[in-house]
C-alpha cells in the first residue's frame, strides 16, 4: 500500500498535469513553481472543465486577469469578507489583490517656513498647509501628472494668509481617476493670488471640490486657466460657497471645461454677499460635448458685482444648464452674457429666480439662442441683444457625408467597410481604466452589490460621502441593475468564472474567446487585411464584455440578437505590413436604438435603417460559438 504522501503526490500528479510544448503552457498545466490551490490555478481548472470546444485553447487573455492573490492570502481575505472585517486591512487587501482604492492620505505637510516648489509631486496631504502664513509663495509643478489614481487634500490650505501667492502649474495632467479636495481655501486671507493653469487637464475622470473657497477674503485673486480641458466623463467639479463675504475679489476663469466630453460643474453660492466683487468667465464649456453646469445662488446679495459670460457654450453639443436664484436680492450688480449658447446641437438652459429682488442691476444677453426657460425672473434691467437661433449643426465633408465631431472617426462604421484594401480610421481602442483584476469567487461571492447595500459597500472600501468613490459604485452598480433593452440578455461579472458561466449559459460549451490582439493603429488610418467573418459571415449569437471602472476588475456581459462577427487583419497604411488583429461586431437590427445614438450621429441614419458595427476595444472581449 502507498504511504499517505506518496497518494498525495500521485493525486496532485493526475489533476495538475503539465504538458510543455516550447516553453508554453497548454491544456491547463502548472509549472513546478505554481502553487495550485492560486485562484489563478483554479480558474484553469474551471476552464477546463467548462470549455468544451476542440478547437478553443486556454484563454491566456482570460487567465492573465485572474486574482494574483496567493493561496494564503485567498484564505485570508476570504475569511474577513465573510466576518465582514475588510475595512480593517483594506489597503493590504487593495495592494495584493490588485484592485483600484484610492489610497488613505499620509500626514499632513503643514509645517514649512521658506518659499517651496514642488516639482513632480504626488499623493500628498496639505492641510493645514500655508496657514496664516506671511507673503511669500509656494509652486506646485508637474503634480500628480499621468497618475492613474490620484487623491489629495489641500484642506484649509493658505487660510488667513497675507500676500501669500500659490501657484498650480500641470496639475494633475492626463491622469486617469482623480479626486482633489480644496476645502476652505484661502478663506479669510488678504492680498496675494492663487493661480490654476493646465489644471486636471485630459483628465479621465475628474473631481474637484473647492468649498468655503476664498471666503472672507479682502482682495485676493484666483484664476482658472485651462481648467479640465479635454477631460472625459467626470460630473465632480464643484465651486461651493466660492468668495462668500468677500471684499474685492477679481476670480476668472479662462478656458474652463473646453473640449470636455459629458462633464459637469456645479457653482453654489458663489460670490455670496461679496463687495465690488469681479468675476469673469471666457470660453467656458465651448467646444463641449454634452456639458452640465447648475450655478445655484450665484451672487445672491451682493453689492456692485460684475458677472460676465463670453463664449459660454459656444459650438457645444446638446447639455443642460441651469441658474438658479442668480444675483438675487443684489445691488447695483451688472451681468453680461456674450456669445451663450452658441451650440452645435441646443441643449437646454433654466433660468429660475434670476436677477430676482435686485436693485440697480443690469444684466445683458449679446447673441443667445433659444431653448430656455425664463421662470420668477427680473423683468426690468435685462436686455437681449440677437437673440437668434443657433446656425450650427453637424458638418458635411465633401462626398456628401455627414460629420460628427463629437464621435471619434471609425468608432461606427458600415458592414461594407470590412474588406480587404479599405483604409479606414481607426477609434482610440486603448484601456483607459485603472489595471485591476478579478476577484476569486471564495471572495467576491461574499462581498455586496446591489444599490439597497451601497452604504456596506462604501464602508468596505473607504468610500466617503459625495467621493468619487461612492460616485464611482453607485454608477456601476445602478447601471448593472438596469433593467435589459429589447433582446438583451446581460450579467454584470467580478470573476473570471462567472463570465464564463454566463458566456456559456447563453452560447454552449463549445465557444470561443476572442479579443483585438493590442492597441497598435489607434488614431490612425489604417488598412483592413484579410477578413474572416466568424460562422462564415452568417448570423450568430455572441457574448460581449464590457469593463466597467469599479474597484475590482467588473465587465458588463451582454447578448444582442443579429450580429455578425469577424476578425480582420490591420495593416500599417504605407508600409502595408500587419500591425493588429482586430475583432469587430455588427449589429445587424438597430431598430431599438435611440435616434440620438452616437452611430446615428456619425453615419448619418436612424434606428432600424443601417447596420452599425465597432471594433472590440482593448480588454474587452468577445465570445462566439465555435465553427
Amino acid at each position: 500500500m502507498l504511504k499517505p504522501l506518496l497518494l498525495l503526490q500521485s493525486f496532485l500528479f493526475c489533476l495538475f498535469n503539465v504538458v510543455l510544448v516550447g516553453g508554453r503552457l497548454i491544456g491547463g498545466g502548472f509549472s513546478a513553481e505554481e502553487n495550485p490551490f492560486t485562484p489563478k490555478a483554479s480558474l484553469v481548472r474551471y476552464w477546463n472543465k467548462e470549455i468544451r470546444s476542440d478547437k478553443s485553447l486556454r484563454s491566456e487573455f482570460l487567465i492573465s486577469k485572474a486574482s494574483p492573490l496567493n493561496a494564503v492570502d485567498s484564505a485570508t481575505f476570504a475569511k474577513l469578507a465573510a466576518q465582514n472585517s475588510l475595512p480593517t486591512r483594506l489597503p493590504d487587501f487593495c495592494s495584493a489583490a490588485n484592485l483600484f482604492c484610492f489610497p488613505d492620505l499620509t500626514p499632513s505637510l503643514n509645517k514649512h517656513d521658506d518659499d517651496v516648489k514642488f516639482s513632480v509631486y504626488n499623493q500628498k496631504n496639505f492641510t493645514n498647509y500655508g496657514n496664516a502664513r506671511a507673503g511669500g509663495a509656494d509652486s506646485f509643478k508637474t503634480y500628480s501628472k499621468d497618475g492613474n489614481v490620484v487623491t489629495d487634500s489641500f484642506r484649509r490650505y493658505s487660510r488667513g494668509a497675507a500676500g501669500h501667492d500659490d501657484k498650480f502649474t500641470v496639475y494633475s495632467d492626463n491622469s486617469n481617476v482623480v479626486e482633489e479636495n480644496f476645502n476652505s481655501y484661502g478663506t479669510f486671507g488678504t492680498g496675494g493670488a492663487g493661480e490654476f493653469t493646465n489644471y486636471q487637464n485630459g483628465v479621465n475622470n475628474p473631481t474637484s471640490r473647492f468649498t468655503a473657497y476664498s471666503d472672507g477674503g479682502n482682495g485676493r485673486s484666483q484664476s482658472f486657466n485651462s481648467y479640465t480641458h479635454e477631460a472625459n466623463a467626470g460630473n465632480g467639479q464643484s465651486f461651493t460657497s466660492y468668495g462668500k463675504n468677500g471684499n474685492g475679489l477679481p476670480n476668472s476663469f479662462s478656458s474652463y471645461g473646453v473640449s470636455a466630453n459629458v462633464i459637469g460643474s456645479g457653482f453654489s453660492n458663489y460670490g455670496e454677499k461679496g463687495n465690488a466683487a469681479n468675476d469673469s468667465f471666457t470660453n467656458y464649456g465651448n467646444d463641449g460635448n454634452v456639458p452640465q453646469n447648475n450655478f445655484k445662488n450665484y451672487g445672491a446679495s451682493g453689492n456692485a458685482a460684475v458677472d460676465t459670460f463670453s463664449n459660454y457654450r459656444d459650438k457645444a453639443n446638446v447639455g443642460d444648464d441651469s441658474f438658479s436664484s442668480y444675483a438675487k436680492d443684489s445691488n447695483s450688480g451688472k451681468v453680461n452674457f456674450v456669445n451663450y449658447g452658441q451650440s452645435f446641437n441646443p441643449g437646454s438652459e433654466s433660468f429660475t429666480g434670476y436677477g430676482k429682488g435686485a436693485e440697480g442691476h443690469k444684466i445683458g444677453f449679446k447673441t443667445y439662442t433659444p431653448n430656455s426657460t425664463f421662470k420668477d425672473y427680473a423683468k426690468n434691467g435685462v436686455g437681449f441683444s440677437k437673440y437668434n437661433v443657433s446656425s450650427f449643426s453637424a458638418a458635411t465633408v465633401g462626398d456628401g457625408k455627414t460629420v460628427n465631431k463629437w464621435i471619434e472617426p471609425g468608432k461606427f462604421f458600415r458592414e461594407s467597410t470590412l474588406k480587404e484594401g479599405t483604409v479606414i480610421p481607426m477609434p482610440d481602442i486603448r484601456d483607459k481604466m485603472p489595471k485591476r483584476s478579478f476577484l476569486p469567487r471564495s471572495i467576491i461571492s461574499k462581498l455586496p452589490f446591489s444599490t439597497s447595500k451601497i452604504g456596506e459597500i462604501k464602508r468596505i472600501f473607504h468610500a466617503g460621502d459625495n467621493s468619487t468613490m461612492e460616485n464611482i459604485i453607485s454608477d456601476a452598480v445602478k447601471e448593472c441593475e438596469r433593467p435589459a433593452s429589447v433582446g438583451e440578455t446581460k450579467r454584470c461579472v467580478g470573476s473570471a468564472e462567472d463570465m464564463i458561466d454566463f458566456a456559456t449559459s447563453v452560447l454552449g460549451r463549445s465557444v470561443v474567446l476572442r479579443t483585438t490582439e493590442n492597441v497598435a493603429g489607434s488614431k490612425q488610418k489604417v488598412v483592413i487585411g484579410k477578413v474572416n467573418g466568424i460562422n462564415g459571415g452568417k448570423l450568430t449569437k455572441a457574448v460581449s464584455c464590457h469593463q466597467s471602472l469599479y474597484p475590482y476588475l467588473l465587465y458588463y456581459c451582454h447578448s444582442v440578437p443579429k450580429v455578425r462577427v469577424y476578425e480582420a487583419d490591420l495593416l500599417e497604411l504605407n508600409s502595408k505590413t500587419k500591425i493588429n488583429h482586430g475583432i469587430a461586431i455588427c449589429h445587424m437590427d438597430t431598430s431599438s436604438w435611440g435616434p440620438t445614438h452616437g452611430a446615428f450621429l456619425a453615419l448619418g441614419s436612424k434606428p432600424g435603417r443601417i447596420e452599425v458595427c465597432h471594433w472590440i476595444f482593448e480588454n474587452d472581449m468577445n465570445w462566439a460559438i465555435a465553427d
